[in-house]
């Protein structure tokens, strides 16, 4: 951007492109990663929410949570919870600080396959890693 004028330059339009284009690859990489492991996009990224969002001392990740974090409605993320759950992926259990609310957990089949899209998408990373870098330093 011209600091001087506010304006937007050829050069900021061409970062910006390839900047969504980067990142269009990558969730293209994900989506293709998920559904090879046999999940949905959306139930790769709650899987990740939710060990990513557990707290060893904390009570948990709770369907709320979950739907703040994915972007989707409270209604949506019970949905999605109950496949999940039906799937053998993720169990409820209730709060031990709060009886009247249900928290998520991954079962050891799901944090197998979590750990394993993990790896896989943090070598993805460290790969494009310089591309990225690039990009954001032409901002």
């Amino acid at each position: 951007m011209n600091r001087a004028t506010g304006s937007i330059t050829d050069e900021d339009y061409a970062t910006l492109a390839d900047f969504r284009l980067a990142l269009r690859r990558f969730a293209a990489f994900s989506e293709a990663e998920a559904k090879a492991a046999g999940l949905t996009p959306r139930q790769h990224q709650a899987l990740l929410a939710i060990r990513g969002s557990a707290s060893p001392d904390g009570p948990g990740v709770s369907i709320g949570d979950l739907a703040a974090h994915l972007f989707i409605r409270h209604n949506s993320a019970v949905e999605l919870t109950d496949r999940l759950v039906e799937a053998g992926f993720v169990r409820r259990e209730t709060d031990p600080a709060d009886g009247r609310r249900a928290v998520l957990a991954l079962t050891p089949q799901a944090e197998v396959l979590l750990s394993d899209l993990s790896a896989a998408h943090l070598r993805e990373l460290r790969s494009i890693r310089p591309a990225l870098v690039a990009l954001l330093e032409r901002f």
